[in-house]
């Protein structure tokens, strides 16, 4: 590799290091507003549900990512940062909400 590419890379990576507290805040204010929409019962909820189920176990849960198109634009927006803030790895997505694994849990039901 060379010096450039090196330097190139360092710098890549300090920009995120400066991001990340904006990056985390973000997603989870999005997160704090995608999960009343998950809790509901409209189309938009059962995509949001499903969204945040694969996020906290894809394995199990997974998600179509094309059922995003159904999203209006802002919660569009919030799933992606929410996508962004999952990606920090900093603590599983439910463990943002007290009572997470209930809520979960709950989602599951409603859900799967």
């Amino acid at each position: 590799m060379s010096p450039d590419r090196i330097i190139e890379a360092f710098d890549e990576i300090f920009r995120y290091e400066k991001a990340l507290p904006a990056i985390r805040l973000a997603g989870i204010e999005a997160l704090h507003r995608l999960m009343p929409v998950a809790q509901g019962y409209s189309g938009q909820s059962g995509v949001i549900g499903r969204f945040l189920l694969g996020l906290y176990n894809g394995q199990e849960y997974p998600f179509d990512m094309t059922e995003l198109r159904r999203l209006d634009a802002a919660l569009f927006d919030d799933c992606i940062s929410v996508l962004r803030l999952d990606n920090t790895t900093e603590r599983e997505v439910h463990r943002y909400f007290e009572n997470g694994d209930a809520i979960w849990e709950e989602l599951r039901n409603r859900w799967v």
